[in-house]
This record gives structure tokens, C-alpha cells and sequence, in this order.
């Protein structure tokens, strides 16, 4: 048979397969470009093992793999007679290899699924392998990412390369005693064929030998469970067309010139593959959500699908609903992902136990921070150790794959399955008693420094009261950009906290705290923790007695009713409590805002006439007030009854009003500073831009718009800035600006997508109606 007869068929069984050629070289190990050759008859007869992994691919039974490699057979080379001698492995040092030896690659994966960029890397190395510089791969990650089952997958599709031999070593990494590199050296050399009688008694000559045997040989080395550079170095050629992959559960960052493949989690898609691959497809069709399922709590660890895998194709009749089902609670996940000798816990158990006595702590400690991350600095207090330490602590637990470092920031979080390890090992070894006393005063710290760096945002400086303020002031915010970027980055952390705080009884911490947030609050209503927030205030308002702050309170709520949820039935019934409290007790301020508030809640239900007359009332109310607190509050009062007008179509009456504001704002208020009146400013100006487009005076319109635009990006406040911009965007459509109001229509919608603002469906809307309205292109 020919070699284009082998070809011919290689052809006809991938189309009776229904496969592409991407798919094939995929699921056999080889390259699409090796593949590609086979078919056009570019190739002589491929090795045997590549014929099996494609008749494997292929689902050839036993009659057609054995006539697809006699196809291949016929097409090889036969070797042409000499008259030298063979050397035999006791003929010296440059001896060729021993026909057997005890190095030899474990069995591949059938079932080995995805990572087919990181084989093509690796491929490619080996295609274009310099003799110069032999190429060394290391592969890392954190525990349970199949990087041991990655490089055996990839040293025998590799095999065809490295015709002088594949040889794998492990030097167990993760034992208490790793392998010498003077012991591997040995292994190595006799399995190269080197007499025991020549192996050299040192490291350093061992080393030199090595790198002599390997200069002219193509050899393919796998250094499996490397524990660290210095393990490694002496065991890398020097010379010569090998490849070296190494497998390490550190980064083994000190490693010079070597290309790092660093295995990430599997696609949800690729878990469910897996799956299919371990227990067929049939199952998988019949469950396919429960599939879904157990891949999602897996994790997508390539160790933990397996083993759920393994469990279900030990158990034919078993329903993956029913593992599913075990695997959601977290109590007993990790118990139920083990399967015979392969256990979850007891791969996160070798890199635990490798650590120092610091970095367990931290690991252990690390599990109770709130939040999907966490900072060096909360980890350090968990940990009660120096911030130095722990910063370096976590650094050797990204090194040794226990810790995912943020890709941005300075702050790391766990593998699901990871986090459950380190829960186990914290109820373990660490006190209950001990545990809860470090929570407590962890979150002091934490409410304080919430507290403190949420001042920077008030209207009026806030001197701290002897004893809450920062308790650590040399690492605190000191300007408002730190302080948003750190309330920000410890949100879900200073909230658990606030919510612990208000359980145990420390209500005035929690009512502290919140009037610290007020303010900043209103630069990010997008949030909706703020509803809880103040929910917890009034809750501690209350169980102190304290009707002053039960009335403020409330009104925050009721403002974040409005404005975070749009939940506008709660928002005017809680104002209308905080109506009944502050008139209760005098405070005529929260009056003002509780009767603004309840106005926002009637407009938005659709009761404008009723929100009008309240807003008209409060202003009234406001105006007769004294203090500059009273003079803010009538602003949002007149500022948000000119808009209600303008939307009752009463636009001049709008401009009339919110004229009046902005000679307020111009005008200064006595106790509040400038830069606050400003932000009022620039509100007045997009209503009065507003009420102008309302008015169609629509070139008069574009300025005030701008200038609020500009005053809310300069001081941080998307969610104000972007409703605005989209106002402009829609008076440069009137304009007939085509292009710059497509621009601003997009950024604007953009902006509201993100911010899950209501309004983001009318940015979409004046797009289309921007595009019916362009002219047409000219023809």
C-alpha cells in the first residue's frame, strides 16, 4: 500500500466520522499541521503511537486500528544495513540508551480533555527546537490542575520528536525528604544508557556528564514534582535537541530563560467535557443541567471533576443529580469528592504541610475574610502577625498554588474548593475562644477605618473623637481618591462587620458608621448595600432610645429605598416615618428631607400632583431654616421640584426655579464647603439644561449640560455624570450633530449598562432614533 493510499483513508475514516481536522488533532494528540501532512501523503508512515491515538480518536474498533497501522507500516522506511557495531550501554559514557529502562512515561489519558493552546505551545517548541538553546517548559499551578497529567499527555504526543527517548523522573516535591538532584542525576544517566561504573561521585561532574550525553541526542526529559529551582537546575541540558517539561506546584520564579505555561481552571464547558469523556455522553444528555451543576461545584478543578467522574462511572445507575446534591453543601464536599485513592483534601494537604508555621496561619486565617478577595493588611490582622510578614506569607502561598493573586491589585482570593480546605484546618487547629476574639477586634479596626476614611467625603471637616478614629493612621487613607479606592476594595469586609457590630450590641459604633457613610453615599447610588446599611442604623437608633437618630436614619433609607432599589412603596412609607419621628421630636432639618423624600416616592409612582405639593412644602419649610444643612436641603428640594414640573410639562416654571437655586449655590452657603455647593451647582445646571431642551432651546441647552458633565467627572460620581451625558447626547441629536451625539448616546449608554441605571434603555432608544434620523450616505 502507498503512502497516498494511506492517506486516502486516513481521509475517508475522518469523514465517516463526521469530524473536522482541528477536532481530530485535538482529541489525538497531534498537531493539525502533522495532521494535514498524513492526509495529503506529505508524511511516510507515522509511528506507531500516532497511528493508535488516531484510531483511538477515530473510535476504531480492533479490526480497523490494526489496518490502519498496517497501512502506516508499509509506508515507513525500512533501515538500511551497517556494518558498524551496535554499541551496547556498557560500551561508555556516550553510549546510546538502554533498550529498557526504569524511567519510562506513565500511561497517557484516554479521557484527557482541553488545554489545547498549552499543547500547541509546547508542540511548537519542539517543531522549532533550537539545539542551541534546548527549550525548557515549566508548568505550574495551583494543586489539583492535572499539571503532571498535562505533561505526560504532552511527552507522548511529543514521542515521534525525541526518537532517542522519553524519560521521566520524579522528584517528589512534596515529600519531606525530596529527591537529591545527585540521586536524579544517576537515574538519569544509567537510564541513558551509562554505565553504573561511570556514573561520576559528584553532583557537579554528574551535571557535566548529562548535559554531554544529551548534546546529540533527541531526548525528551519530564521532571515531574519539582520542589525548587536548585532541585531543578542541575538536571537542565546545556546543549543539544532536547526538551525539558517540569511540573511544580511552586512558580519556581528564579528558573532562568524557560517558558511557563501556568495552567488555569477548565471552562464550564470543558469540565462538562471531561465528564462526558469519563461516563459517556449518555448520561451526561440525560442530566445535562445536573452536568452543569456538578461542574460549577467542582470548581472546574480538573482533580475534583475527575473524581466526581470516577465516582459516577463506579456507580452506572447512580443519578448525577444525586452527587450534585451532596456536593452543595459545603460541610461535606470535600468529603464527597474522593474516589478510591484520589482525594481532593489530600492534594490541598501535601502543599498545606509544606509551609511554614506563618503562612498556615495565614492560609487558615485568610478563610474569614468577608468578600471574593481580600488585602495583605486584613490578612494580617487575622493572622496577628506584622504586615510585612504577612504580605511575604502570601506570596508563598500564590508560589505554592494556595492563593490566586488579583491581577491589578495587591489582593488575593481563594479556589472555592481551596477555601473550604483552609474552613476545615481553621476549626482544626485554631481556639473557638481565640478565633472570636480576633474577629471582634478585627472588626474595630475595620469600622474605624470605614468610618474615618468615609469622613473625607463630608460637607464639613470632622474632627475624629477621642477614640474612633483609625487605629492605624500611618497605613490610613488621606484623601478621597485612597478613601473610595479602600471603602471600595473592603466593601463586602466593613459590611460584615457593621452587620456583627449591630448583633452584638454595638449600636452606637453602627449609627457612627453609617453617618459617616451618608455622604459618601450619595456619590455611589448604585450600591445597594446601602439600604441595609442604614436599615441596621435604624435598627440601633432604636434599641438606643434615640429618636434624633432614628429620624435621620430613616431618611437615608428612605433615600436609598429611592434611589438604590427603586423601591418606591418602602421609600414612601419609610419617609413618612421619618416625618412622624423628626416632627416628634423637633428636628426640623429631617422634616425638610423626609418631606422631599416622600415627594421623590410619589413622583415615581406616578402621583405627581401629590409629589409637587410636598417638594412646594418643603422648600417652604427649608427656607425659614437658618443653618447651612437647611440650605442644602432646600436646594435638592427646589432642585427636584423644578424637575417634577418640567415633567409635568411646566418647563418655564422649571427654569424659574432652578434658576432660583442656582443663585443660591452662587451666592455660597455660610458652613459648607465650596467645593460642595459646587456639586450642587453642577446638579442645578443639568436641570436648567433640561428645562432649556424641554423649552426646545436646545443650543442654549448644551453648556449648563456640559459644565455638569465635567464637575461630576472631576470629583468621581458616574452615577450622576453618565444620566447627564445622556441628556446631552439627546440635545446634540436635536442639534443634528450627528456624529457627536452618536459618541456621547454611546459612552452615555455604556456608562448606564454598567451602572445598572433604569435609563440605560432610553440611551438605547435615542440611538435608534439617532440612526433613523442621519441622513443617508450619498450614493
Amino acid at each position: 500500500m502507498s503512502d497516498g493510499e494511506f492517506a486516502e483513508r486516513l481521509r475517508a475514516l475522518r469523514a465517516g466520522a463526521g469530524v473536522s481536522q482541528e477536532d481530530l488533532a485535538q482529541t489525538a494528540g497531534v498537531s493539525v499541521r502533522a495532521l494535514s501532512d498524513l492526509e495529503r501523503g506529505r508524511t511516510r508512515g507515522p509511528q506507531r503511537r500516532t497511528v493508535q491515538a488516531l484510531a483511538t480518536a477515530l473510535g476504531l474498533d480492533a479490526i480497523g486500528a490494526h489496518d490502519l497501522e498496517r497501512a502506516a507500516r508499509l509506508g515507513r522506511p525500512r533501515p538500511r544495513p551497517t556494518t558498524e557495531p551496535v554499541r551496547r550501554p556498557t560500551d561508555g559514557p556516550g553510549a546510546g540508551p538502554a533498550p529498557h529502562h526504569a524511567l519510562t512515561l506513565p500511561r497517557d489519558l484516554s479521557d484527557f480533555t482541553a488545554r489545547g493552546p498549552a499543547l500547541d505551545r509546547v508542540r511548537a517548541l519542539a517543531e522549532q527546537l533550537d539545539p542551541a538553546h534546548p527549550p525548557v517548559v515549566v508548568v505550574s499551578g495551583q494543586p489539583g490542575l492535572g499539571k503532571t497529567a498535562f505533561a505526560v499527555h504532552a511527552a507522548h504526543a511529543l514521542a515521534p520528536h525525541f526518537p532517542h527517548g522519553q524519560f521521566v523522573v520524579d522528584l517528589r516535591g512534596m515529600d519531606p525528604q525530596p529527591t537529591l538532584p545527585r540521586d536524579a542525576l544517576a537515574r538519569l544517566l544509567r537510564a541513558l544508557g551509562v554505565a553504573d561504573s561511570a556514573v561520576p561521585p559528584t553532583t557537579d561532574d554528574r551535571c557535566g556528564l548529562l548535559r554531554s550525553v544529551l548534546r546529540d541526542r533527541r531526548v525528551l526529559l519530564l521532571l515531574d514534582n519539582a520542589a525548587d529551582e536548585e532541585q531543578v537546575r542541575p538536571l537542565l541540558p546545556g546543549h543539544g535537541p532536547s526538551l525539558t517539561l517540569v511540573t511544580s506546584r511552586h512558580s519556581l520564579a528564579g528558573l532562568e530563560a524557560v517558558h511557563r505555561t501556568e495552567l488555569a481552571l477548565l471552562r464550564r464547558e470543558e469540565a462538562v467535557e471531561l465528564l462526558t469523556r469519563v461516563i459517556g455522553p449518555e448520561r451526561v444528555h440525560r442530566e445535562s443541567q445536573a452536568a452543569r451543576d456538578l461542574a460549577e461545584l467542582c470548581g472546574h478543578l480538573p482533580l475534583a471533576v475527575r473524581i466526581a467522574a470516577q465516582r459516577l462511572a463506579a456507580r452506572p445507575g447512580e443519578h448525577l443529580a444525586k452527587l450534585a446534591t451532596q456536593l452543595a453543601t459545603h460541610e461535606g464536599r470535600l468529603d464527597a469528592l474522593q474516589a478510591g485513592s484520589l482525594q481532593v483534601r489530600a492534594t490541598f494537604a501535601l502543599s498545606y504541610r509544606q509551609l511554614s508555621p506563618a503562612a498556615r496561619t495565614v492560609f487558615r486565617r485568610a478563610s474569614l475574610a468577608a468578600g471574593p478577595d481580600f488585602s495583605p493588611q486584613i490578612a494580617a490582622l487575622l493572622a496577628d502577625l506584622p504586615l510585612r510578614q504577612a504580605a511575604r506569607c502570601a506570596q508563598d502561598l500564590t508560589d505554592a498554588g494556595l492563593l490566586q493573586p488579583h491581577p491589578t491589585a495587591d489582593r488575593y482570593r481563594f479556589h472555592d474548593l481551596l477555601h473550604l480546605f483552609a474552613t476545615e484546618q481553621l476549626a482544626e487547629e485554631d481556639d473557638p475562644a481565640h478565633l472570636a476574639a480576633t474577629r471582634d477586634r478585627v472588626d474595630v479596626w475595620t469600622l474605624r477605618r470605614a468610618t474615618a476614611a468615609a469622613r473625607l467625603f463630608d460637607t464639613e471637616p470632622h474632627p475624629d473623637s477621642s477614640g474612633d478614629g483609625d487605629l492605624d493612621p500611618d497605613t490610613a487613607p488621606t484623601d478621597r481618591e485612597q478613601a473610595r479606592t479602600w471603602l471600595e476594595e473592603e466593601r463586602a469586609q466593613w459590611l460584615e462587620a457593621l452587620g456583627r457590630a449591630r448583633a452584638a450590641g454595638r449600636h452606637q459604633q453602627v449609627i457612627d458608621a453609617a453617618e459617616a457613610m451618608h455622604w459618601f453615599s450619595d456619590r455611589t447610588p448604585h450600591w445597594e448595600v446601602w439600604a441595609q446599611v442604614f436599615q441596621w442604623a435604624v435598627d440601633s437608633a432604636r434599641a438606643l432610645g434615640s429618636k434624633r437618630d432614628e429620624a435621620v436614619q430613616l431618611n437615608y433609607l428612605a433615600w436609598a429605598y429611592n434611589m438604590c432599589l427603586y423601591d418606591h412603596h418602602a421609600g414612601l412609607a419609610t419617609a413618612r416615618t421619618a416625618l412622624h419621628v423628626a416632627r416628634e421630636v423637633g428636628d426640623q432639618l429631617q422634616v425638610g428631607w423626609a418631606l422631599g423624600y416622600a415627594a421623590a416616592a410619589l413622583h415615581r409612582l406616578g402621583r405627581t400632583d401629590e409629589s409637587i405639593v410636598r417638594l412646594q412644602e418643603a422648600a417652604d419649610h427649608l427656607g425659614q431654616q437658618t443653618c447651612g444643612q437647611s440650605r442644602l436641603a432646600e436646594l435638592s428640594a427646589l432642585n427636584t421640584l423644578g424637575q417634577h414640573l418640567r415633567q409635568a410639562g411646566r418647563a418655564q416654571e422649571a427654569l424659574t426655579i432652578h434658576r432660583r437655586s442656582e443663585s443660591i449655590c452662587r451666592a455660597g452657603v455660610p458652613g459648607v464647603l465650596p467645593e460642595l455647593v459646587g456639586l450642587y451647582l453642577a446638579v442645578t445646571q443639568q436641570h436648567i439644561g433640561n428645562d432649556l431642551a424641554a423649552l426646545h432651546r436646545w443650543s442654549e441647552a448644551e453648556d449648563p449640560l456640559r459644565y455638569a458633565i465635567t464637575h461630576f467627572e472631576a470629583a468621581q460620581m458616574p452615577a450622576w455624570g453618565e444620566p447627564a451625558r445622556l441628556d446631552l447626547g439627546i440635545v446634540l441629536r436635536h442639534l443634528a450633530r450627528h456624529q457627536e451625539a452618536h459618541a456621547t448616546l454611546t459612552a452615555a449608554h455604556q456608562g448606564l449598562v454598567r451602572l445598572n441605571n433604569p435609563r440605560q434603555t432610553e440611551a438605547a432608544n435615542e440611538l435608534d432614533q439617532l440612526i433613523s434620523d442621519s441622513p443617508a450616505p450619498a450614493s
